[in-house]
């Protein structure tokens, strides 16, 4: 590849380009979240490698491209035109030797950097001159990034789509990529930054959505009593039944921050959160849920964290306790156990509700929680990736933990679960709509697919079909000739999820009624 050429920032940090950048705009992008930056779908690079759908189907946000927005995360890199912060160049050990050409080199040290590594690859709108090229893949470059990045299984599935769709070249590839002594990528995360001291007094709200949980929640709320920073006010929708619940359980004079607790008669934890952000005043929200332990840093390191990288929107680390009863002296062993681990942010990979920090502003610009997702699944990452489509650099945060408890009734699942229910036990879910889903369930949940159909191109839809479809017949060889009896009934479930989640479509998002 061409020599890199060294620039120093006013602020002293060296970084390393190719190609002509706008300097006076390179300084205003190195004070934030980027670590590598390119114009490239500018250049004719928008959407090239489409074939990195056979493995990551379409549960990886940045698989397709943002080119209406001026700023947004993104690892296809023009080699011919970037520039990179040199420590994460000598990071990530730069580009690869083993493809045949700079532009799978580019491309393959972007997706390590996004998908792997902690960091943060941003396209930027005219850094670069527009300058058009015409990026082609070799088929051997494409086997050698699959090879290199991800399990052999990955790329003999992609040899058997592209052989079905009558490129009959692929398997002699395939054996001549198999056939060259490659190292597979193994990625030492990027360090997250040092967290800066926070400045200013912003105010933050949290909003809690609990079911049948109400002693988990005061559990929550006395965590939260005891934060370096107080919330202003926190927000607890609790949907527990009349007979179920003890109306005086919540007492405001006990806490140092305004308490408001709302009964909700309506359904679903996506209305829940937003009769909950309605309520909402302060310049910060944090999604939590009922079931989680905080310590006392929580709300302060998601503040620093924000301004550190400049940036609107987090989500934190969500630990997972290995039994329900854990608390925050098991936290802090977790948490003194990973201590040797490098603690790694990037640009998130999901949206967790349990565990986020969000800007108001922001959130008000996407109005809040898709109420169609309610009795189904997916409703947090649907969040995410429309803050995500809305311009927001959404990061993962290693320094804001929570335990997240998960016992084992309670919660606004106790109305999901009845989706797995079928005949008159069932009671009916918010997605069904008018049709009533009758004997057989449609499989996977409806809601998941609606999620698709938004976010995701109808080819990428399709082949999450054929992949679902090809994992459920072949992932346990023994059951191989049962599942294949039953293959006529599963494409059948999915023709109904299909069909929910099209009727969801045609509805519209929803954010009330």
């Amino acid at each position: 590849m061409k020599k890199l050429n060294k620039y120093t920032t006013l602020k002293g940090e060296v970084l390393l380009y190719i190609g002509t950048p706008d300097f006076e705009l390179l300084e205003s992008l190195s004070e934030g979240p980027g670590d590598l930056w390119h114009s490239s779908l500018q250049q004719g690079f928008e959407g090239i490698f489409p074939e990195l759908v056979y493995q990551t189907a379409v549960f990886w946000w940045y698989l397709n491209d943002l080119p209406d927005r001026e700023i947004s995360v993104n690892w296809r890199i023009n080699p011919n035109n970037f520039v990179v912060r040199k420590r994460v160049w000598d990071h990530f050990d730069g580009f690869s030797s083993d493809y045949s050409s700079d532009l799978s080199r580019a491309l393959d040290f972007g997706y390590r950097m996004l998908r792997f590594g902690g960091a943060v690859p941003l396209f930027v709108d005219k850094l670069f001159p527009p300058v058009q090229e015409n990026p082609v893949i070799s088929d051997m470059d494409r086997y050698t990034f699959y090879l290199k990045n991800f399990k052999n299984r990955h790329s003999w599935y992609m040899c058997f789509r592209e052989m079905l769709s009558g490129s009959f070249k692929e398997y002699s590839v395939f054996q001549n990529a198999k056939g060259r002594s490659l190292v597979k990528n193994h990625i030492k995360p990027l360090p997250a930054r040092a967290l800066e001291e926070l400045a200013g007094e912003p105010s933050v709200d949290v909003v809690i959505p609990t079911m049948y949980r109400q002693e988990y929640t005061l559990q929550l709320l006395n965590d939260y009593k005891k934060q370096t920073y107080l919330p202003n006010r926190v927000i607890v929708i609790d949907a527990t039944p009349k007979e179920d619940r003890s109306e005086s359980i919540y007492q405001r004079a006990d806490y140092p921050f305004e308490l408001i607790v709302k009964w909700q008669r309506t359904s679903g934890s996506c209305r829940a959160r937003n009769e909950a952000i309605a309520l909402c005043r302060s310049d910060y929200i944090v999604f939590a849920d009922d079931d989680t332990r905080i310590l006392p840093d929580f709300i302060e390191n998601h503040l620093r964290f924000l301004q550190t990288y400049k940036i609107n929107a987090c989500t934190g680390l969500d630990i997972q306790a290995s039994n329900y009863k854990q608390d925050l002296d098991d936290l802090r062993e977790i948490l003194r156990k990973k201590g040797k681990k490098v603690l790694s942010a990037g640009a998130a990979q999901t949206f967790n509700n349990a565990n986020s920090f969000v800007k108001r502003s922001e959130v008000k610009q996407i109005v809040g929680n898709d109420i169609n997702f309610d009795g189904g699944y997916g409703e947090d990452a649907d969040f995410g990736f429309r803050l995500i489509k809305n311009g927001e650099i959404l990061m993962f945060n290693p320094y804001s933990v929570n335990l997240h408890l998960k016992p084992p009734a309670g919660g606004y699942r106790f109305w999901g679960m009845q989706s797995a229910l079928t005949g008159k036990k069932r009671t009916k879910q918010p997605w069904e709509l008018e049709r009533p889903v009758g004997r057989i369930r449609p499989v996977p949940s409806p809601t998941i697919v609606y999620g698709i159909l938004k976010h995701f191109k109808k080819s990428q839809l399709k082949e999450y079909k054929y992949r679902y479809l090809f994992l459920y017949l072949t992932k346990n060889p023994k059951l191989f000739p049962i599942r294949f009896l039953k293959l006529p009934l599963k494409i059948y479930q999915f023709k109904k999820t299909m069909f929910y989640a099209e009727n969801l479509i045609k509805l519209g998002e929803r954010f009330n009624k």
